[in-house]
């Protein structure tokens, strides 16, 4: 007999709905409507109240935050840079090898670092390799970011949907049918055999046609150093010219004028910095007033600086004397930042944030696409995936990126913080590893003891463990597994099971799995991966029971294609934050993406069906 669709699952199926249409549509913050969505479950008793917030302290979000916390710690320690130079030495400098070492050693890390962190630690790494090798940098971070997606499924580490992937089996188990099986959790390595197998394809796939498939523009502000500070604006974003001094005189009508206003004028240059008196600044604020004897660093075309000098009576110097510290290449430059999806600062404009007031930092250009907008860009308001052009000391851009609300993304001179603690942050990083795998430990205990060894050692203290916890993604994933409980203890999973098959009820188990596989593939691309494999998992486990298939195959193939995310840059993190040091376009991603999902669905539904047989 059919199930029949009753109040509850109506009330499930509207808070879905609602939960895909906000996350597609992005009106409401994506930590924001899942905080919703888990109170309208608690206030309409679709699971009991004393379950509602139970995400918060489930085995997932623990793990999922000290899995966080140690991969700072790992790069705190210096371990990203001493794969720079492992990469280097292995690739020789050549382009086809260079790819292979960095896809590989991006692949490796996968495995241990959550993919949007790892994005963020091996683009500066990339861009390294690049400004030494003259690879163009669009060659390498493509591949790169899908590596990373292709790799994500080796462990159980730090792959969020494979991680959430226990808990919802846990609370289908509870629902299943008088009869049926209790599905078994997954290991650490449980998935190790399909994971690899991908992790494989995503390395072979780019190291057989990725010559072909991707961009193969030469692009020189793919491959800026610091010390080309110059060259890189005219090339890059049109800003060209020269770095000078200008001295305000007594009779220049620029005293008294704050540097807002002196930006305001007609064919005025870029100000970097300011000196007046002894002080001087890099990024001097808009409300910053200009008196005589102020020595203005200003960066413009040669003429253009002499007219307006000549213009608002100042002396010009081509040569940098007094503020030549400041504009020191191993003190300060230029750099390119990525704004990730999880930054504060989005939706927020240029002029809001008052960068050179609290940090010290000049924005010069924005691009998004193939927009850059260089004009009023005070007034520009912020989207996940915008590189920003910024000016700045060192130490400032290392202060102001603590927080994650930015990714540096240039090769900027720093001093490794810690690296005298690599051996004591490897050596707890493998003994989270070791307890997970040899003993009966939940993954949160294990990763949380691994996480509080590097904090007791001091890899890294509490106020950085704080910062390198991505808050909206434990709050997003956090919020909707209750979603996925009150699929099940409502039926509303078995309900849409009894729909699907009605469907294709006689198609084989082939054709049932890849359906599953496509819909979360697809969900992925325009939501997060644990909202996909959230909703998916207990609707894949009701076809798998009432069909007589392994529930557990059927639960992995939605978990793993929630990963399948390479048709839009949109798609996941870790895309996004490639997309514009890449100089990609949306052609890019179908170009190289199209071939790589199918393969990858292919794949997937073999080894996972090899592995239950």
């Amino acid at each position: 007999m059919g199930l029949s669709l009753t109040p509850e699952m109506i009330l499930v199926l509207g808070l879905v709905g609602f939960t895909m249409l906000m996350l597609v549509l992005e009106w409401i913050r994506a930590d924001m409507v899942a905080l919703l969505v888990v109170v309208v479950i608690g206030l309409t008793g679709l699971i009991p109240s004393e379950r509602v917030f139970n995400g918060f302290a489930g085995n997932a979000v623990i793990a999922i935050i000290a899995i966080m916390i140690m991969g700072e710690g790992l790069d705190r320690a210096g371990v990203l840079n001493l794969t720079a130079h492992f990469v280097m030495r292995m690739a020789r400098g050549m382009e086809s090898r260079l790819g292979v070492v960095i896809n590989l050693v991006a692949s490796l890390f996968s495995a241990v670092i959550p993919s949007q962190a790892l994005a963020a630690l091996m683009i500066p790494v990339s861009s390294r390799l690049s400004a030494r090798t003259g690879v163009p940098l669009s060659r390498l971070l493509l591949p790169m970011a899908f590596c990373i997606l292709t790799a994500t499924n080796t462990t159980l580490i730090a792959n969020s949907p494979l991680i959430v992937l226990n808990d919802l089996i846990a609370s289908a188990n509870v629902n299943l049918p008088p009869g049926a099986h209790t599905i078994p959790k997954f290991g650490l390595f449980s998935v190790t055999p399909v994971g690899l197998t991908l992790a494989l394809v995503g390395v072979l796939y780019f190291y057989l046609f990725g010559r072909k498939l991707l961009p193969g523009h030469e692009d020189e502000r793919l491959k800026v150093t610091p010390g080309r500070t110059e060259s890189y604006f005219a090339e890059t974003y049109g800003i060209g010219g020269e770095t000078a001094e200008l001295t305000v005189t007594a009779e220049s009508p620029l005293v008294g004028m704050s540097i807002g206003e002196v930006e305001q004028l007609h064919d005025a240059p870029l100000i970097l910095a300011i000196k007046s008196g002894s002080d001087a600044r890099m990024a001097p604020p808009a409300d910053h007033v200009i008196w005589v004897g102020s020595i203005l660093g200003v960066l413009g075309p040669r003429e253009q600086l002499a007219q307006f000098a000549n213009n608002q009576l100042c002396r010009l110097s081509p040569r940098m004397r007094q503020l030549g510290e400041l504009f020191n290449p191993t003190r300060a430059g230029i750099s390119e930042v990525v704004i990730p999806p999880s930054s504060r600062f989005i939706k927020q404009t240029v002029g809001e944030l008052r960068l050179r007031k609290r940090f010290g930092i000049s924005v010069l250009a924005v691009t998004r696409g193939e927009q850059v907008f260089r004009d009023d860009v005070r007034g520009v308001s912020l989207r996940a995936g915008d590189t920003v052009v910024l000016h700045s000391n060192w130490r400032d851009l290392a202060l102001a990126s603590e927080d994650k609300d930015l990714v540096v993304v240039t090769d900027i001179p720093k001093e490794e913080q810690r690296p005298g603690k690599i051996w004591q942050a490897v050596g707890f990083f493998v003994l989270a590893k070791c307890l997970a795998l040899f003993t009966n430990l939940d993954l949160s205990v294990a990763m949380m003891t691994g996480a509080i060894g590097m904090l007791l050692s001091g890899v890294l203290n509490m106020d950085e463990a704080y910062k390198a916890i991505n808050w909206k993604t434990i709050f997003v994933t956090a919020c909707l597994i209750p979603l996925g409980w009150s699929m099940d203890a409502t039926g509303t999973a078995a309900w849409i099971a009894q729909i699907v098959l009605q469907h294709l009820g006689g198609a084989s188990p082939w054709v049932l799995q890849a359906s599953l596989a496509i819909l979360t593939l697809l969900f992925s691309q325009v939501m997060s991966n644990v909202g996909a494999t959230v909703m998916m998992v207990p609707i894949a486990i009701s076809v798998a029971v009432a069909t007589g298939g392994n529930p557990s195959a059927y639960a992995l193939i939605v978990a793993v294609s929630s990963s399948n995310t390479f048709l839009l840059s949109s798609g996941h993190p870790a895309l996004m934050m490639v997309t514009g040091p890449g100089g990609y376009k949306g052609k890019d991603f179908l170009r190289v993406g199209a071939p790589l999902t199918v393969l990858v669905l292919v794949v997937t539904l073999i080894a996972i069906n090899l592995m239950f047989h």
